[in-house]
């Protein structure tokens, strides 16, 4: 797209993380912004504050006359009326990926990739590059809870975005901004649209089958992935990771693992007050004395790979340091809403069975002894079909399940896939199955002693009526 100048940018599915943190770009630059999107969240309601005009409803007539270039998300369907009116009328439609594969491709590009573990650890490592005061552009997967956006920049001295990029998708970057973090979704292949300098691999579990079919073909999906690095960039993996890596020109490559032989890991681990103090071993030196902010075992693995990623760009340990300790997480993920003596509630995104495994674990790790009730709204028709026993296994680790219905977002229902037939597979003598219409009365009849919500659905507008209802007590 080079120097094209836009005035007027209309995102279709403007409320989605992603597209949400492109339209705070925009908006930086100066650009009138609109949108529509299916429903009003908290996100919408920020950006609506911040200046930008979103509307709910399937309606071509909302769509601001002076649009010169409309974003897409695939979530939306091109039999939606107002993706039609814009193909009719001529407006360029661009995917989400490929404007930011642009807006990204001047810049140092640091890009983080993998089915789970990305957004926590594309987070870490903006908060570091932000920490170490790193003039630095970045578009996160989830709402920092250090800054409270999944976008921001920062810039030398006073100097803005917008004071040197206004209205411009630009071709150089502004000598003020030097490097891109952002984090690479693999959905729909996404992530082929970058060109990263530095690439973090996190995880490769089967997921989206939907769109890859079969797991050779995820493979090679992130395999194309690492092969965009650019000449004299960097692969870091973490260990475990099989990918078929062709060898490429002048790319160095890094393993990392939350402990044991790699490049990058944690050594001399301890868990004090819920914080997890670590020593960082580098290939050069050992960094003694870390302190993560947030508690969890696969927290600290994704430190890991953040602060390989700051080692390898070449900050300062104190300010490496500085950054783990003040580091206080993402919204959504491993997200402590109340912690009492009698009470603890924790809000988590995890959809997957082994994020749901991982986020079980830590809890355990905090909470011995403590009875945990978890809610969970699967995700997506296609993906409970495809990891069901998987999902039924690690379901039966809590003490209580209490089950919502699957959430479609994109899909259509398909036969015989449902929260029941899930629910029947999980070996575990507490579940039920639950309306969401019926979850606080359920909740306070039962009043848990550990309770987690969990799944990446519309679960999330429990969060606060929950937390509001218990903590009054």
């Amino acid at each position: 797209m080079g120097d094209t100048t836009f005035r007027s940018v209309y995102f279709l599915g403007i409320g989605g993380i992603g597209m949400s943190s492109i339209a705070r770009y925009f908006l930086k630059l100066g650009i009138k912004v609109a949108g529509y999107d299916k429903s009003p969240t908290s996100l919408t309601d920020q950006l609506i504050s911040e200046g930008m005009e979103v509307h709910f409803s399937e309606d071509p007539s909302k769509i601001p006359d002076d649009v010169e270039l409309a974003v897409w998300t695939p979530a939306v369907p091109k039999e939606h009326a107002e993706y039609r009116y814009l193909s009719e009328k001529g407006i360029p439609i661009r995917k989400r990926a490929e404007i930011l594969g642009e807006i990204a491709s001047p810049f140092n590009t640091i890009a983080v990739a993998g089915t789970h573990g990305k957004t926590t650890t594309s987070t870490m490592i903006a908060h570091i590059f932000r920490t170490a005061g790193k003039p630095t552009l970045a578009f996160l997967g989830g709402i920092s809870k250090n800054y409270g956006t999944n976008f921001f920049q920062l810039a030398v001295g006073s100097q803005q975005l917008a004071d040197s990029q206004t209205h411009h998708l630009t071709t150089s970057p502004p000598h003020h901004l030097t490097t891109c973090i952002v984090e690479a979704d693999e959905y729909d292949r996404s992530f082929l649209h970058l060109t990263p300098d530095i690439a973090i691999i996190t995880s490769m579990d089967a997921d989206h089958m939907d769109i890859y079919s079969d797991p050779g073909k995820l493979k090679q999906s992130f395999s194309d992935f690492a092969g965009k690095i650019r000449t004299n960039g960097s692969l870091i993996l973490r260990k475990g990771v099989d990918i078929p890596v062709e060898p490429f020109g002048g790319v160095s490559r890094f393993s990392y693992s939350i402990d044991g032989v790699a490049d990058f890991y944690a050594k001399n681990r301890t868990l004090d007050a819920g914080l997890i103090r670590f020593d960082f071993v580098t290939p050069e030196k050992i960094f003694p004395g870390f302190i993560l902010g947030m508690p969890g075992q696969f927290n600290l693995e994704n430190a890991i790979a953040a602060l390989a990623t700051g080692w390898i760009a070449g900050i300062k340990e104190e300010e490496l340091k500085r950054a783990m300790q003040s580091f206080t997480g993402v919204v959504r993920r491993f997200d402590i809403r109340i912690k009492r003596n009698d009470f603890v509630y924790i809000d988590d995104y995890a959809h997957h069975p082994e994020e749901l495994h991982a986020c079980f674990q830590a809890v355990r790790e905090l909470y011995p002894g403590k009875h945990i009730t978890g809610v969970f709204q699967p995700h997506l028709y296609s993906r409970t079909r495809d990891l069901a026993d998987d999902f039924a296994r690690v379901l039966a680790e809590l003490d209580s399940l209490i089950l919502l219905d699957i959430y479609p977002a994109r899909e259509l229902p398909i036969e015989g896939i449902n929260s029941t037939m899930l629910l029947e597979k999980t070996d575990l003598s507490d579940k039920l199955l639950c309306k969401r219409t019926d979850l606080l009365d359920i909740l306070e009849e039962r009043h848990p002693e550990v309770l987690l919500t969990l799944g990446a659905g519309d679960i999330d507008k429990y969060v606060k009526p929950i937390t509001e209802r218990f903590s009054t007590e």
